[in-house]
């Protein structure tokens, strides 16, 4: 896969999970940052800018062929989509039976008043 092709669809994963996860709105990732940087880590939105600034170079700038840090983008797509699908995802019940023994509890409360 070209650096070009690399760009473009691991970025697209992101506008879409941003979009999902978060009702993200705009017309590219940085807009899309934009709109819920303050529902996000400063760490996971260093990331996101960092993929956007990389897909807009490579398309954009002729002279710009290659991904300076390929590694480097692919392990901030990784980590940022990994977090945003995290985000995605159902809550976990910690302790399903807490909830049944507070109303045990409290019927019990409830019955030694009447």
């Amino acid at each position: 896969m070209s650096d070009i092709e690399l760009a473009i669809t691991r970025v697209k994963v992101l506008e879409s999970l941003l979009e999902q996860a978060l009702g993200a709105t705009g017309k590219g990732l940085h807009e899309k940052v934009t709109s819920v940087q303050d529902r996000l880590s400063q760490p996971l939105v260093r990331k996101l800018r960092f993929a956007a600034t990389v897909r807009n170079k490579i398309v954009h700038e002729a002279d710009y062929q290659q991904i300076d840090d390929r590694a480097g983008f692919i392990r901030a797509c990784d980590e940022a989509e990994t977090e945003l699908r995290a985000m995605l995802a159902p809550p976990k019940v910690i302790n399903k039976g807490c909830f049944g023994l507070v109303l045990v509890g409290m019927g019990a409360l409830v019955w030694r008043l009447v």
